[in-house]
């Protein structure tokens, strides 16, 4: 069964239906007097009362916003992170040292505050054109990324240049410790492109075609993720190197839909001080993914041609495979771990 890709927006232009009505006569002659002509009926469909539905969730909204991404430290050491909860989508990214890094997207919820923010990476800037142009909080870059960052479709709210959104947060040390107020993120860059469709679609019902999975793990050179089905939350909750991630809000991270994308990872120009390169994620072109939705597992094929479109992800026969409702973690590795 085909899927309709979800696009928010109402619909507009309900056409007007008119029966055809048959006369006939009797005798030849003209209507008795009296008698009343049967009534013209016109049938206008009643418009849809179901809100659109958000490009990037499936799950309904008022209204469309602007789109941010937020850079995310990821160790045990910048732990427990807050706002990822508030995510419509998670990217996992691999960084130096063949550990990970997040990128928090946000736009149909806000939260309050956000971090610990970390610093920005190329594969970022290959990204973020899905979204058209949206703003990125992030803690620096390196000297050479500067001139691409300026150039890349974005608007740049990192501490640098948005600094009254940030702070450093008590309890923390640094560089663990560098949190921002989102909203003040946003209204640094009011021009930000608000939630578009990049290529997601839901359904409330399980496609067929998967197979009975509890869990899931996924091993980078230097960090291992495990998502464990929870029938009674309804999400993969989200495990790394063995023990649970919990939000700095309450509760274990996780996801009702994680997307293992298997793509080619090399490396780029750009290293840190150690001398240790960062990956390039190659996130266009075709791959293999795996979907993972209500207990399930679907092998399925991933399709972006070009950085300013987004992700299709489909079954093995063509057809677009459905996520379930809800925050949608996007977990971009390589086909085998590699450090480059």
């Amino acid at each position: 069964m085909r899927v309709k890709r979800v696009i928010g927006g109402a619909l507009a232009g309900a056409a007007v239906l008119v029966p055809a009505v048959a006369c006939s006569s009797s005798g030849g002659g003209a209507r008795p007097a009296g008698e009343s002509a049967a009534p013209v009926e016109s049938s206008t469909p009643a418009p849809s009362s179901a809100p659109p539905e958000h490009p990037f969730t499936g799950q309904p909204v008022a209204a469309r916003r602007p789109v941010l991404a937020v850079k995310i430290e990821n160790t045990h050491a910048g732990k427990p992170q807050m706002g990822v909860r508030s995510a419509d989508l998670v990217f996992v990214e691999q960084v130096e040292g063949g550990l990970t890094r997040l990128m928090a997207v946000f736009s149909s919820k806000i939260p309050a505050k956000v971090g610990p923010v970390r610093s920005a990476r190329i594969s970022d800037l290959h990204l973020l054109p899905m979204f058209g142009k949206p703003g990125l909080a992030y803690s620096g870059v390196q000297s050479k990324m500067i001139p691409l960052v300026r150039a890349a479709s974005l608007y740049d709210v990192s501490d640098s240049a948005a600094p009254r959104a940030y702070f450093r947060q008590p309890g923390r040390v640094a560089p663990y410790n560098l949190f921002a107020d989102t909203r003040k993120l946003i209204a640094a860059a009011p021009k930000s492109t608000k939630a578009k469709d990049i290529g997601l679609v839901f359904a409330d019902e399980a496609p067929a075609g998967g197979k009975p999975r509890t869990s899931f793990s996924v091993r980078y050179p230097a960090a291992r993720f495990t998502f464990t089905w929870s029938a009674a939350q309804k999400r993969w909750l989200v495990a790394q190197d063995g023990a649970k991630d919990m939000a700095a809000e309450g509760g274990q991270l996780g996801a009702p839909t994680i997307v293992i994308q298997y793509a080619k990872t090399t490396r780029s120009q750009f290293h840190d001080f150690t001398g240790s390169y960062t990956p390039l994620i190659q996130s266009t072109g075709k791959g293999r993914a795996v979907v993972l939705r209500d207990g399930q597992a679907y092998q399925a094929r991933w399709s972006r041609p070009s950085e300013e479109e987004g992700t299709t992800f489909t079954t093995a026969d063509g057809e677009p495979l459905p996520f379930a409702r809800g925050q949608v973690w996007i977990v971009l590795a390589a086909p085998k771990p590699v450090q480059p």
